[in-house]
């Protein structure tokens, strides 16, 4: 099995499991446009990964960043974020803001091994390359997040963020709830949930 290596790693790259992410967007899609009694739009990719690297700790300027999205063979594209397809409008994409360039890459989990597997492999292959000093993870804590704590508990010297619904056990890392870059994304506002 293949882990993702794009041909030179950036200084903070952005490991996502991708089904996962699409369906917290999803629940809170529908649980918003019930409170808000409004629509609500797919989420805008690009914001949620400033959002995503902001929590991070990244800041403005020239950097680069990789994000990476690791989804099922069977889905050829987010459901519930634009751009959504993965092979021909976000693989091997970039786009550049004020927080420097993005490029994306996006991997399908082959039958031969799991989602878990695959996504921890892929972390541990992060962790173990010099390039990468920062970090940024979206795993699903509730089906594999004992194996990534694992492997955050034997990494040294990088910054890591852990994207989660919900605060996390364990120590070697730093978290954030998801759900406030998802909503940011989303277009929902503060305000609008008083």
């Amino acid at each position: 099995m293949d882990t993702p290596k794009p041909s030179a790693w950036s200084e903070t790259v952005v490991l996502v499991d991708a089904d996962y992410l699409d369906s917290v967007a999803f629940d809170l899609i529908v649980n918003f446009e019930r409170m808000l009694e409004r629509r609500v739009p797919p989420a805008d990719l690009a914001r949620w990964l400033d959002c995503a690297v902001l929590d991070g700790g990244l800041r403005p300027g020239d950097n680069a960043v990789q994000a990476v999205f690791l989804h099922g063979k069977e889905r050829e594209a987010f459901e519930n974020f634009a751009p959504a397809r993965y092979a021909d409008e976000l693989d091997g994409k970039a786009f550049r803001d004020n927080l420097g360039e993005f490029t994306l890459h996006s991997f399908a989990v082959e039958d031969i091994v799991s989602t878990a597997d695959f996504y921890v492999q892929s972390l541990e292959t992060l962790l173990a390359a010099p390039a990468v000093k920062r970090l940024v993870l979206v795993p699903d804590m509730d089906a594999y997040g004992a194996q990534v704590r694992r492997a955050l508990a034997a990494s040294q010297g990088k910054e890591t963020t852990l994207l989660a619904m919900s605060p996390q056990p364990g120590g070697g890392f730093a978290q954030e709830i998801l759900g406030y870059s998802l909503m940011n994304a989303l277009g929902i506002r503060s305000d609008e949930l008083r």
